[in-house]
């Protein structure tokens, strides 16, 4: 009993001290960061890549999956965009709803006779390809569903653009966004392969026309809970992972890709419940494999909006998916993990996601079902107990109100002491009850994992509010 009452508290802090003292090197790394990118800002040469006639051409891929509510609203959106070369590639992926009926309402689309590389792309069977009427540079292509890395894949495989932009059926950029984007592959177009940038929820904003008018944050607490997740993961975490040159994650809601690489890695894995990690993963080791070097970026400045869920069914789901999708890339790279020949993507990147998101978030669940028997029956005592929830609970918090500082200062986004305040508060509400409900959900996202489970599920949409 005194055993147990003096070394699990030690274990228990101990891990902690290890995940803690990551998390807070990634957070420092990302202040390190965005200072240079704020500064640099500040301090670049006058240039515009709408002037630059090297710019590359890019394609922008829509994967859509009964998205009739929102698909429309996001390809005017698309179609806003401030970038000389581009066009817009919208994957129906065997949509069941009126997705495809509403994008021919409101574009005009004409059947064309489908390209033979699309025919033998690694894709589900293709039914056709269509050019709208009413817009030069939109494409649609319609096959039978198989995922959005499947759907990204047809993509790939019927553009002849230089470089790719993946983003979601009910994902809102702003004009400069491709503009911004290209531009670490003009500065090193030998090296650079990809380039991530952050997202934030537009959930409770104001769309005119497929502009985000009236950025506010979320009336909704589950969204205005997730609005605090992104502004930590995408403003302190990956660009902080991006600092230690240990970014394996490039959201599949927006990144800039080159095609040419892609096809010569074939294509996303279509079998991958979460492409985008399996993916960014898999396009580092191939890199590194074949001794090629290379780049992969990360900018603080595009303005890129995405709906999240309202309800806890649909959000209890969508995590269950991102915990299934985390199992099964680490399962996947695991050969990698703690291999000096991957340098810090074996070495940090692939550990740190395993352990901390992952291995984690399994033995605080354990930790919250022993822990009252436990205080129960006498093994352990409750004073270094509430010593760590309580320790870990205002390192979180610290951590995340640095996160929010840090959009706060590099964007002016939600600047209003109102508007940071409610940020703030919505930091500490995540920790209380909302951290323990979504510690479970990754659980029973195991369980699906070990089941086989390897359905998508629904993604309910509401209609964004416009003006």
């Amino acid at each position: 009993m005194w055993l147990l009452d003096t070394f699990l508290p030690v274990i228990g802090i101990t891990f902690l001290v290890v995940i803690c003292g990551s998390y807070l090197l990634i957070h420092l790394a990302a202040v390190i960061r965005m200072r240079k990118q704020v500064t640099g800002r500040a301090w670049e040469p006058v240039y515009d890549v709408l002037e630059d006639p090297l710019v590359p051409d890019i394609a922008v891929f829509v994967p859509a999956y009964n998205e009739e509510t929102v698909i429309v609203e996001s390809v005017r959106s698309f179609l806003n965009l401030n970038y000389p070369n581009f066009e817009i590639v919208v994957v129906n992926d065997g949509s069941t709803d009126g997705t495809l009926a509403v994008l021919d309402e409101e574009f005009s689309l004409t059947e064309l006779e489908v390209p033979p590389m699309l025919s033998d792309a690694p894709c589900e069977p293709v039914h056709g390809v269509y050019q709208s009427n009413a817009v030069e540079n939109l494409r649609v292509v319609d096959k039978e569903n198989g995922g959005k890395g499947d759907a990204h894949n047809a993509g790939i495989w019927l553009t002849d653009s230089e470089l790719f932009c993946i983003v979601d059926a009910d994902t809102i950029i702003q004009p400069t966004c491709l503009a911004n984007m290209v531009r670490p592959f003009l500065e090193h177009p030998d090296e650079m392969v990809a380039v991530g940038g952050p997202i934030r929820v537009a959930n409770g904003s104001t769309i005119d026309e497929g502009l985000m008018t009236r950025p506010k944050l979320p009336s909704n607490l589950l969204a205005g809970l997730q609005q605090v997740e992104y502004i930590r993961a995408f403003y302190s975490g990956r660009l902080g992972l991006d600092q230690l040159r240990s970014l394996i994650l490039i959201s599949g809601a927006f990144g800039l890709f080159r095609t040419d690489l892609v096809r010569e890695m074939g294509g996303y894995d279509e079998d991958s419940i979460v492409e985008d990690i399996e993916f960014t993963v898999r396009l580092h080791r191939h890199l590194i494999d074949r001794d090629r070097p290379y780049r992969v970026g990360y900018l603080l400045h595009p303005l890129v909006y995405t709906q999240v869920p309202e309800d806890i069914a649909t959000l209890a789901n969508q995590r269950r998916r991102w915990f299934r999708g985390l199992v099964e890339t680490m399962v996947k790279h695991y050969d990698a993990m703690f291999d000096r020949q991957y340098g810090r993507i074996g070495m940090f990147a692939l550990p740190f996601f395993c352990i901390g998101e992952g291995i984690g978030r399994i033995l605080e669940a354990i930790g919250y079902l022993l822990l009252p028997v436990m205080l129960a029956v006498g093994v352990v005592s409750l004073k270094p107990i509430l010593f760590v929830f309580v320790g870990t609970m205002f390192f979180g918090v610290l951590l995340t109100w640095i996160s929010i500082f840090t959009e706060v200062w590099s964007s002016g986004q939600y600047g209003h002491p109102r508007q940071v305040l409610k940020l703030m508060g919505l930091a500490v509400v995540e920790f209380i009850g909302y951290r323990q409900w979504r510690t479970f959900v990754a659980v029973q996202g195991l369980f699906e994992y070990v089941r086989g489970e390897n359905s998508w599920g629904e993604m309910e949409r509401s209609t964004l509010n416009t003006d």
